[in-house]
């Protein structure tokens, strides 16, 4: 049997169910279109950092004080319910088809907002002994099929992450930058002129900042950041 036979059999005998509201999924993803629709957007938001705004702006107070190492930064939604669900499930409870739902969210949002294309998708890494505790790099699991669907390519291996920080949970955007000096270095190879780094959530964006601070070092011209979701300033 080819593929998309076995594909549309297997649709029929197991169809696809909303991960959050248990509903038929819609369009043959694990998300039905209400569930779907609940996902917020992330506009209008700072088109240097991508913070959430209420009205448009050339750029949020931060970011017109302190400007980031990166370009120019995209989240296609908002940190909040119910996204806040299946990011949880997809990044601790090691629910890959949450994040197999989130990657195709967020590649449909690419298709439909198309920001600056790079000539390479580098996701965040994680140091070795949280990947393997974890067992997979979410960043690498949306960065992926993201790179598959829009024909961009992905690599892995332009940053390590050599240092185990702590957690940065409870610490201000200042403390996270301290945190975070040193962690990541520049692999070997060659770089293209333009590239975005891709997470799964952007908070104070500290990771984001020293990646790209790293990767200028490193003498890559441009660089963007991509975001499933950017969580609003506290």
């Amino acid at each position: 049997m080819h593929r998309n036979g076995a594909s549309r059999l297997l649709a029929v005998l197991l169809p696809p169910r909303c991960l959050l509201c248990g509903a038929g999924g819609a369009d043959g993803q694990d998300l039905c279109a209400g569930c779907l629709g609940d996902l917020a957007a992330n506009q209008p938001a700072c088109p240097s950092c991508a913070l959430p705004l209420a009205t448009p702006a050339p750029a949020c107070g931060e970011c017109l004080r302190r400007p980031p190492p990166f370009t120019a930064a995209w989240a296609a939604f908002r940190y909040q319910h119910p996204l806040d669900l299946l990011e949880s499930r997809f990044k601790f409870h090691h629910d890959l088809a949450a994040g197999r739902v989130l990657a195709n969210a967020m590649a449909m949002r690419v298709r439909g907002v198309a920001p600056a294309r790079p000539a390479l998708l580098v996701p965040v890494p994680l140091h070795p002994r949280r990947l393997r505790e974890r067992g997979y790099n979410q960043a690498l699991e949306l960065a992926r099929p993201l790179a598959a669907s829009l024909g961009i390519p992905l690599r892995h291996d332009v940053l390590a992450r050599i240092r185990d920080t702590p957690a940065q949970t409870g610490l201000d955007a200042a403390a996270r930058r301290r945190n975070l000096r040193g962690a990541f270095v520049a692999g070997a190879g060659d770089l293209p002129d333009h590239l975005a780094l891709l997470d799964d959530v952007m908070t104070t964006g500290a990771t984001l900042r020293e990646c790209a601070r790293v990767l200028r070092h490193a003498g890559v011209a441009r660089v963007d950041v991509w975001a499933l979701a950017r969580a609003p300033r506290r």
